[in-house]
């Protein structure tokens, strides 16, 4: 989300305050102060998801929206931007979220790219590209599956999405309803034809910006931009069934315009990362250490 101007953005502070009316406080071993690593200026200023590289370890990827190329970037978890790698025939209209997830083929690895923002609730189709994770040897990747889907209900501004690992089901969680609504595209989704997103459910709390599944399914991750909020999963509960449950609210630092999140592979922590607003000189990739 991109919003220009010093009042433009303490306005968007302002209107982002969580529904928090039913939150849980209780900690969930996570440590509140960050180790921070700085970006530098301009290099990447507009982030709005994050997913932690499998292909390539100890990077991250990021990927900035409406506006910017149709490029994925590689950074370090030092905070150091390797190289970008452009998506071939992708047009960035108003890029969200991502994340690393299995996909159609057993055994490979995919990143899933949601060009599901929409400000003014005016379009009436979404996408989610999903392509093989590349490795860093590559500048372009060549092939993307393009899933096309849209609303039962109309349409929505999203910023959040999750990919369960073993149902491969997505699921898109909206920013400006009130409360945030939770819809699925179920596995398989139809790259020839229109999904048709089905409503699953609601959150406690509006102005979702970015959302994070574990890699072992059990814990999610919901942020705002004055919040990040936790569920445990059990084995038997569908993602929907989980997000049913009283979140806990975690303690973290605040970020200026905060829309990146995601677990690291290895499960010790998360990672969180701001859109720069122009009267903030820098930002920080942050990460929340477990205890």
């Amino acid at each position: 989300m991109r919003i220009k101007g010093t009042w433009a953005f303490v306005l968007m502070i302002g209107l982002s305050c969580d529904k928090e009316d039913a939150k849980n406080t209780e900690p969930q071993g996570f440590e509140a102060m960050p180790v921070a690593k700085p970006l530098t200026p301009s290099v990447i200023d507009e982030a709005s998801g994050i997913a932690d590289s499998k292909a390539n370890p100890g990077y991250l990827w990021v990927q900035q929206d409406s506006g910017n190329p149709n490029d994925i970037a590689l950074l370090s978890q030092d905070g150091i931007l390797l190289k970008k790698i452009n998506i071939k025939s992708v047009i960035n209209r108003d890029w969200e979220d991502m994340t690393t997830a299995m996909g159609p083929v057993a055994g490979a690895q995919y990143i899933y790219l949601a060009d599901i923002g929409d400000n003014a609730m005016t379009a009436s189709q979404y996408f989610i590209y999903r392509f093989t994770e590349p490795v860093s040897a590559i500048d372009t990747v060549l092939n993307c599956d393009k899933i096309t889907f849209q609303y039962p209900d109309g349409s929505h501004d999203a910023e959040a999405i999750l990919v369960e690992n073993i149902s491969k089901d997505i699921y898109v969680i909206t920013k400006q309803d009130s409360p945030s609504r939770i819809y699925k595209i179920p596995y398989p989704q139809n790259i020839g034809a229109i999904n048709t997103a089905t409503l699953v459910g609601t959150l406690s709390f509006t102005g979702v910006t970015g959302a994070a599944l574990s890699g072992d399914g059990k814990e999610i991750l919901v942020r705002t931009y004055n919040s990040v909020y936790y569920w445990n999963r059990t084995s038997s509960q569908s993602v929907e069934q989980a997000l049913a449950g009283s979140p806990v609210t975690l303690d973290t630092q605040f970020e200026p315009q905060g829309e990146a999140i995601c677990f690291k592979n290895d499960n010790s922590g998360f990672f969180t990362l701001s859109e720069r607003p122009a009267i903030i000189a820098a930002v920080n990739l942050n990460f929340y250490k477990r205890k």
